[in-house]
């Protein structure tokens, strides 16, 4: 009898969820950076990175850093987009840095529409919520735990391990620290490759693990103005050249147009590897696609995925509109803009050209908006320095789970680097659901046991790459 209960109670512990056993102190101390970089609100209307990188830079003097060896930088005219770098010193001279990169600040969050506080740090349900977990403050707070246990641990890196965390990321015309550091402080970053959010793993529907990518191409984002301009006139004297009219109708033809599938070696792979893990119909066409680019019935069922749908070529959706100026007056001014993902290979003006044979109409003015950065180099290189230490731990803590590399269809910070010569990938141990997580949405998440196991696979693979010769 003793010896069933017994039994019993183990078959019982054994069944609990990983995560719902005490965490250990490290993973308390994690919790609670996370739980701040969370709570400590970055968005661009009323958040303040320069207070976040504060606060990290005092966690970082807490755990050994010298003054000389953090970083905080602002621009005059941006006193709440800063940022900080920090340097963990190598012993070999000899060999370049590695770099940790990430964002802090996050996209805009209205508190009457979510279920909880954006920018409260809320654990329910297997998931931590709050404006950023996802994107990308669950890594963030990988890097700078990171950093501190390297240090506190007297760790002997061979190379110099740098971090910098930014603002700016997340708005296009906002100040970005990372292109700020690239074009003003270059050598402060300098290093032989940057460790970047984009890649990681991703889920099934049911939340079992598909597989690990490495990002290693992304995609353009370029905003065009289309406008049109009018004498108006009063409602009363309604003529058929109306500004909105015209708009409209180039927006519709925007709207069924779809630009022409393109693959490269990266795309071409990724669906090669990701094909058996799903399987069926999908996996099938998968499988053609990475044969056969062109065949246009697999690329067609792998469109009707929006994931899967913006890595096939250049996309462009219409995100913003205004027009007129009185309700009982003709307009005499309507826009929009045009929001593209341009596929590498492509130029913005090229696709601005496009737009203008599409719309057909003198009346609509095509012109590029802002300028987020220069176009990033195409897709890095299969450095083994890279894939070979994720292949290793991916082995370690997700057996069985292949290493792909991808592209992303949308846009980082690796943006800013790749032009002044430091490639950069997306690597990450956090693994994401199919429906994206929330990131950029309503009730963001990320999964708790997720963002623990990912915390130690960073940690594990930056030591690994500072000890690389």
């Amino acid at each position: 009898m003793f010896r069933s209960f017994v039994a019993s109670l183990l078959v019982t512990a054994m069944a609990l969820p990983a995560m719902a056993q005490p965490l250990r102190p490290d993973q308390e101390k994690f919790r609670a950076l996370f739980k701040e970089m969370v709570e400590t609100n970055t968005s661009l209307s009323v958040g303040s990175c320069t207070e976040l990188a504060q606060k990290t830079a005092g966690h970082l003097k807490e755990a050994g850093y010298p003054d000389a060896n953090i970083h905080l930088f602002t621009a005059p005219d941006h006193p709440k987009e800063g940022g900080i770098v920090a340097v963990l010193p190598g012993t070999n001279p000899h060999l370049k840095a590695i770099l940790l990169l990430g964002h802090i600040d996050v996209v805009e969050a209205k508190r009457a529409d979510w279920t909880r506080d954006p920018f409260q740090f809320i654990e329910e349900g297997g998931y931590f919520y709050g404006r950023g977990t996802a994107d990308m403050k669950s890594q963030a707070a990988a890097w700078v735990d990171t950093m501190m246990r390297l240090k506190q641990e007297g760790f002997k890196n061979k190379r110099t391990i740098k971090m910098a965390l930014t603002c700016g990321e997340e708005t296009s015309t906002a100040f970005n620290g990372a292109g700020w550091l690239a074009t003003h402080e270059r050598d402060l970053i300098d290093a032989e490759f940057a460790i970047n959010e984009g890649g990681g793993g991703d889920n099934d529907d049911n939340g079992k693990a598909l597989l690990m990518g490495v990002q290693s191409a992304e995609k353009f984002p370029q905003n065009y103005t289309l406008e049109v301009t009018n004498p108006g006139g009063h409602s009363s004297r309604p003529v058929k050249n109306n500004a909105i009219y015209h708009l409209a109708g180039g927006l519709t033809k925007i709207s069924q147009y779809d630009f022409p599938i393109e693959a490269n070696d990266i795309t071409r792979t990724y669906f090669e590897k990701m094909a058996p893990q799903k399987g069926g119909a999908l996996g099938a066409a998968m499988t053609a696609f990475a044969k056969n680019p062109a065949d246009l019935k697999a690329a067609a069922v792998l469109a009707a995925n929006p994931d899967y749908n913006g890595i096939l070529h250049t996309t462009c959706v219409a995100t913003l509109l205004s027009a007129g100026h009185a309700n009982n007056a003709l307009p005499q001014r309507a826009a929009a803009n045009i929001n593209c993902r341009i596929f590498p290979g492509t130029t913005p003006e090229q696709v601005r050209v496009k737009l203008s044979e599409l719309v057909a109409d003198p009346e609509i003015k095509v012109t590029l908006a802002d300028k987020r950065s220069e176009v990033p180099k195409g897709p890095q290189p299969l450095d083994p320095k890279i894939f070979k230490p994720v292949e290793k731990l991916t082995a370690k803590y997700w057996p069985g789970i292949p290493v792909v590399p991808t592209m992303s269809a949308g846009a980082t910070d690796g943006a800013f680097l790749t032009p002044v010569g430091i490639p950069t990938y997306g690597v990450s141990g956090i693994f994401f659901d199919t429906d994206g997580n929330g990131a950029h949405g309503l009730n963001e998440r990320v999964r708790v046991d997720a963002t623990y196991k990912g915390r130690d696979f960073l940690y594990d693979i930056v030591k690994i790459y500072a000890q690389q010769p």
